[in-house]
């Protein structure tokens, strides 16, 4: 009976998984079997910045949140666009033979980001100061 060589190529990372998972399972064995554990009813509380907590947890919040965080979520994007960008700066010259197209590239998606801000601006999605709801 022959062996399958190919097989054997799997060794290393199936010997990775199972020490990691050695090593996962021993450290919350040990701090099971060597931590103190005393169970009190502020240890069983919930825990939320240190303040007792009250209320219904099914609260509801404005949607200016939810909005926010969509808008950070999209000018971070910008943020990971542009670092490729800054960095293969140079090179673009050498693979589209012209020495502004990066730079023009760059400033046409910078453009429709601006709109976008602006947008979001006359919306009123960034002012906090009133509760508007027409949002």
């Amino acid at each position: 009976m022959q062996t399958n060589p190919y097989i054997w190529q799997y060794l290393p990372l199936v010997l990775q998984i199972v020490v990691a998972l050695a090593l996962a399972g021993g450290m919350v064995g040990a701090s099971f079997f060597i931590g103190k554990h005393k169970r009190t009813k502020v240890k069983l509380g919930a825990y939320e910045c240190g303040m007792d907590p009250v209320g219904d947890a099914r609260g509801r919040f404005s949607v200016k949140f939810y909005m926010v965080a969509m808008l950070f979520i999209l000018f971070d994007v910008e943020a990971v666009f542009m670092l490729p960008w800054a960095v293969v700066y140079r090179s673009l010259y050498q693979i589209t033979g012209s020495r502004l197209f990066g730079f023009w590239e760059m400033v046409v998606y910078l453009g429709f980001v601006a709109v976008g801000l602006f947008y979001v601006w006359k919306k009123g999605i960034l002012n906090w100061t009133n509760d508007r709801a027409d949002l």
